[in-house]
């Protein structure tokens, strides 16, 4: 049986275990059922299985038949979002508030179906090392898995993740060296004023008015602070404050986060962030509490891994589509952290689908899984 009808066979198991992995999300450093599934079905196919790597990661280790070579890492993350499903698919999430709207549940997936097709030829040289990632949305699990020793227990001479993405069509993939997904700083502005009630504002310091002006103010950063040829992005996406229609409040809570493919722009972007979060605090009469702090690197693709990654999409979808033209996206993911370490490349696998990711509706194209399977086993199994 050739590699492609193997995959083939594998699909419904696949789909079936990313359509129950969907149904029972878990949020980062609490994937506890969705680790075991991945453990259990590791220790199946007779792969050395490592468990409880920063906190809820697994790591599979693969030997291949054909002698000595590299040992690659294959990544995919675990983890859901915080967020409620709107999908309105038979097996959608059964965890109120909790939903795979990133497509980690088919990140898995995939790289489940790799373990089991490479498990099943070992027709690659070297070893595999299959590290599924907890908390990779904005939590540091990548991090947590250097931190507990990731590589020097398993180390690897190459790395390759990859990321569902439907802003491509199905069977198009893109890849290129440099720079491919944006750093990102998360803060939080605590605007702490005098609360008063609703009709007699004379007597507040009102940190509601202070904190609109500040949201505001901060549009300024990227169009009148950062060099325009350099790209960057503010937003502030969340605000807590008040709990009655006749009480100002005392304090108001601002979240958000700053993109860039520079790290000094980054750093740039959250000093004038502090600036005007202390100018508005003068202003208004209020006090005010910025924290920043890094969340995601830069993830930046090695030249030849991206070449490896981009040779190898070829054989499995043709040469037409497949794309290398830098095309970088301002959203990020902590594989920059494990990237930063060991040479790789970041992949996007282009699906059906218009609902963009993080949305309530977002769905994940089943039909990527065999697509998916086919790329990341050739990458290994081109390898020398």
């Amino acid at each position: 049986m050739n590699a492609s009808a193997l995959i083939d066979s594998f699909v419904p198991d696949l789909v079936a275990i990313r359509r129950d992995i969907h149904a029972h999300p878990e949020l980062g450093f609490k994937e506890e059922r969705t680790s075991r599934i991945v453990a259990d079905l590791l220790r199946s196919w007779n792969i050395e299985v490592h468990t409880g790597i920063g906190t809820t990661g697994v790591v599979g280790v693969l030997h291949g038949s054909r002698g000595t070579g590299p040992t690659i890492g294959l990544r995919a993350d675990m983890d859901a979002l915080p967020i409620p499903e709107e999908s309105g698919l038979p097996y959608a999430s059964t965890t109120p508030g909790v939903f795979h709207g990133c497509g980690h549940d088919g990140h898995t997936t995939i790289l489940l179906g790799v373990a089991r097709y490479l498990a099943h030829t070992r027709n690659f040289s070297g070893t595999v090392v299959f590290i599924f990632q907890p908390a990779e949305e904005g939590l540091g699990g990548a991090r947590a898995m250097i931190a507990d020793g990731l590589f020097k227990r398993f180390p690897c001479d190459e790395l390759y993740g990859f990321h569902n993405w439907p802003d491509l069509d199905l069977g198009q993939i893109t890849v290129f060296p440099g720079p491919i997904m944006a750093g990102a700083d998360f803060f939080d502005i605590t605007l702490r004023g005098t609360g008063s009630h609703a009709a007699m504002p004379h007597r507040s310091r009102d940190p509601i008015v202070a904190s609109g002006s500040l949201i505001s103010s901060v549009q300024s950063i990227v169009s009148r602070t950062i060099d325009p040829t350099e790209a960057a992005v503010v937003s502030i996406t969340r605000i807590h404050a008040g709990s009655a229609y006749n009480v100002i409040p005392g304090e108001v809570r601002l979240s958000g986060g700053i993109r860039y493919f520079s790290r000094a722009v980054g750093i740039q972007a959250g000093e004038e962030l502090r600036r005007i979060a202390a100018g508005c605090a003068q202003t208004f009469g209020v006090e005010a509490e910025v924290d920043i702090r890094n969340v995601f690197d830069v993830t930046v693709n090695d030249k030849k891994a991206a070449e490896t990654a981009a040779r190898a999409a070829r054989a499995i979808v043709g040469e037409e589509h497949v794309s290398t033209t830098p095309a970088p996206s301002m959203g990020s993911d902590d594989l920059a952290d494990m990237l930063a370490i060991v040479p790789g490349a970041y992949i996007f696998l282009g699906h059906k689908g218009t609902m963009p990711l993080h949305h309530p509706r977002f769905w994940f194209d089943d039909d990527l899984i065999p697509i998916g399977v086919r790329l990341i086993a050739r990458i290994v199994e081109d390898r020398p």
